[in-house]
C-alpha cells in the first residue's frame, strides 16, 4: 500500500548508472566500503588473541568459551542487522551508517576493558550489532551509487577488503601480543583498540557522503535526489569529463513513508520466492564456511600444529592476501562472464578443494606451513563466492526493502551457518581428533557445493542491468514482477 499517491517520474536512476568511473565512486568506497576492513579486523583479533584470551591471567577461557564468544559477536551481528535494517530502509542510508559506526566503536573500545567471560560476550555481541547494521546501510547505499556495468566487481572488490583488516589485525596481534612488548593481559587488550582507534577516522571520513539519490526518490524527496545528482555530475565535467547521454527509460513510481512489513514478507516469499531461497542459501553456506573455519584457526594451528599463540598472526597473513587476491582478480569476471555461472564456480570449487585439503588434514599429512597454504588456495575461491552472496542478495531485490532484504538473508543464512559453525568447531577442535574436525569440513564444503547448484539452476542474470530492471520497485506504476 503506498502512503502518498504522488507519482514521481524521474531519470535519476538512469544519470547514475551512465556516470564513468570517477573520484567520486572512489571516495565512496574508501568511506563506506571500510566496513568490511572492520569486520576483518574484528575478527581477525578475535581469533589471533585465542590463545592469549586462554592464557590470561584474569579471563582463562577455555576452546569452548573462545567458541562461545565468536558465536556471540555473530548472534549480534544478526540482531543488528535485522534492527538496522529495518529502520535503513525507514529513515535512510545515512542517518544509519553513522549510528551503528558508533555503536561499533564503543562496543569494541569496551572490549578491552572485559573483566570476565559474561561481559567480554556482551561486548562481543554489541560490536557484531554494530557491523551487522553496517552492512545493511552500507551495502545498499554502494550499490545504489555504483554504475550498472561495474557493479559486480566494484562489490567484490569491496568485500575482499575484509582480508585487508584480516591482515591488519594479524599483523597488529603479532606486534601487541609479543610480551616483550606488554604484559600478556594487556595485548589483547591492546588489539581491540585498534578497531575503535579506526573507527573514530572513519566517522570523519563519511561526513562528506550523500544520501542516497534512489533512496530519496521512493520517499518523495525528489528534489534532494535531483541536487545531488546535478553535484555530482558537476564535479565530472568540472574535470572535463563529458558524460554519455542517459538512454533508460524514466522511471515512475509511487512516493511512500515507508514500506509495511506484510509487503516485505509477500514480496521476499512469494514475488519473489525463488530469489530468496538462493539468497538464503548462498548466505548460509558461505557463513557456516568461514565462520566455522575462521573463527577456530588459530585454534587449529596451536592445538594441532603446537604453534605459538603470538606466532599465530604470521599464519593470517598469507591466508588473508589469498582471501584478498580472490575478488581482485576473478572479481571482473562476475560483470563479463556473468552472475550465474560465477557463482557456481566459486562454490563449487572450493567446497571440492576443502574436501582435498580436509582430508590431507585428517591423515596428518600437512604441516602448519603447507595447511596454511592448502587454505589460502581454498579460500581464494571461497572469498569471491562469500562475496557474491552478498552482491546477490544487494541487487536482486526491490528498492524500497533493499537494506531490509540484505539484512533479512544475512541474519537468518549467518544464524544458521555463522552461529552453529563456531560453536561446533570449537567442540569438534577439543576432541583432539583430526577425524572430527575433517567432518565439519566436510559438513561445510557439502553446503558450498549445494548452493553452488542452486546459483547454477535458480540465480539471476544481473550483470550489467541497472537496479531497477534486475528488481521492479514496489512502488513503480504498472506490472508486477515475479521470480
Amino acid at each position: 500500500m503506498n502512503d502518498k499517491s504522488d507519482v514521481i517520474e524521474t531519470d535519476l536512476p538512469g544519470r547514475l548508472d551512465r556516470l564513468p568511473w570517477g573520484r567520486f565512486h572512489t571516495l565512496i568506497v574508501a568511506a563506506l566500503g571500510i566496513t568490511w576492513l572492520l569486520d576483518g579486523l574484528e575478527v581477525t583479533l578475535a581469533g589471533s588473541v585465542a590463545s592469549a584470551l586462554k592464557t590470561s591471567s584474569v579471563l582463562k577461557f577455555s576452546n569452548s568459551d573462545v567458541g562461545l564468544a565468536g558465536s556471540a559477536y555473530i548472534a549480534g551481528a544478526v540482531i543488528g542487522a535485522l534492527g538496522f535494517g529495518w529502520l535503513t530502509d525507514r529513515l535512510g542510508r545515512r542517518k544509519l551508517f553513522f549510528i551503528t559506526l558508533f555503536l561499533y566503536v564503543a562496543a569494541t573500545a569496551a572490549t578491552a576493558f572485559s573483566w570476565d567471560i559474561a561481559s567480554f560476550v556482551l561486548f562481543r555481541f554489541l560490536t557484531g550489532a554494530g557491523i551487522g547494521g553496517e552492512y545493511t546501510a552500507i551495502n545498499s547505499t554502494i550499490q545504489e551509487f555504483t554504475p550498472a556495468r561495474v557493479r559486480g566487481w566494484t562489490d567484490l572488490a569491496i568485500n575482499g577488503t575484509f582480508w585487508v583488516g584480516a591482515g591488519l589485525g594479524a599483523a597488529g596481534s603479532i606486534v601487541l601480543l609479543h610480551p616483550a612488548l606488554l604484559p600478556a593481559d594487556w595485548g589483547w587488550r591492546a588489539c581491540f583498540l585498534i578497531g575503535a582507534a579506526l573507527g573514530l577516522l572513519i566517522l570523519l571520513m563519511r561526513m562528506w557522503v550523500p544520501e542516497s539519490p534512489r533512496w530519496l526518490i521512493t520517499h518523495n524527496r525528489a528534489d534532494e535526489a535531483k541536487e545531488i545528482v546535478e553535484g555530482i555530475e558537476a564535479k565530472f565535467r568540472e574535470h572535463g569529463v563529458e558524460l554519455p547521454p542517459n538512454r533508460v527509460e524514466p522511471l515512475r513510481l509511487h512516493a511512500r513513508a515507508h514500506t509495511k512489513l506484510s509487503e516485505v514478507f509477500r514480496t521476499l516469499f512469494f514475488t519473489h520466492r525463488r530469489r530468496s531461497l538462493v539468497g538464503l542459501t548462498l548466505m548460509t553456506a558461505q557463513a557456516f564456511f568461514y565462520n566455522a573455519i575462521f573463527f577456530t584457526y588459530a585454534l587449529v594451528l596451536t592445538d594441532f600444529y603446537h604453534v605459538p599463540g603470538d606466532q599465530v598472526g604470521w599464519y593470517v597473513l598469507p591466508f588473508a592476501a589469498g582471501n584478498f587476491l580472490g575478488p581482485i582478480v576473478l572479481g571482473r569476471l562476475f560483470d563479463v562472464i556473468g552472475r550465474r555461472p560465477m557463482i557456481a564456480l566459486t562454490y563449487c570449487i572450493s567446497g571440492v578443494l576443502l574436501t582435498i585439503s580436509g582430508y590431507l588434514f585428517e591423515q596428518g599429512l600437512l604441516t602448519s606451513t603447507t595447511q596454511t597454504l592448502s587454505w589460502m588456495i581454498v579460500f581464494f575461491f571461497a572469498s569471491s563466492a562469500a562475496s557474491s552472496a552478498y552482491l546477490t542478495v544487494s541487487e536482486t531485490f526491490p528498492l524500497e526493502i533493499r537494506a531490509l532484504a540484505i539484512a533479512i538473508f544475512y541474519a537468518f543464512g549467518t544464524a544458521l551457518g555463522g552461529i552453529i559453525g563456531p560453536t561446533l568447531f570449537g567442540r569438534l577442535i577439543d576432541t583432539h581428533q583430526r577425524g572430527a574436525v575433517f567432518a565439519g569440513y566436510l559438513i561445510g564444503s557439502g553446503l558450498m557445493i549445494l548452493a553452488g547448484v542452486a546459483a547454477a539452476i535458480w540465480g539471476v542474470s544481473a550483470e550489467r542491468k541497472s537496479l531497477e530492471d534486475v528488481a521492479r520497485p514496489l512502488g513503480a506504476v504498472g506490472g508486477e514482477e515475479h521470480g
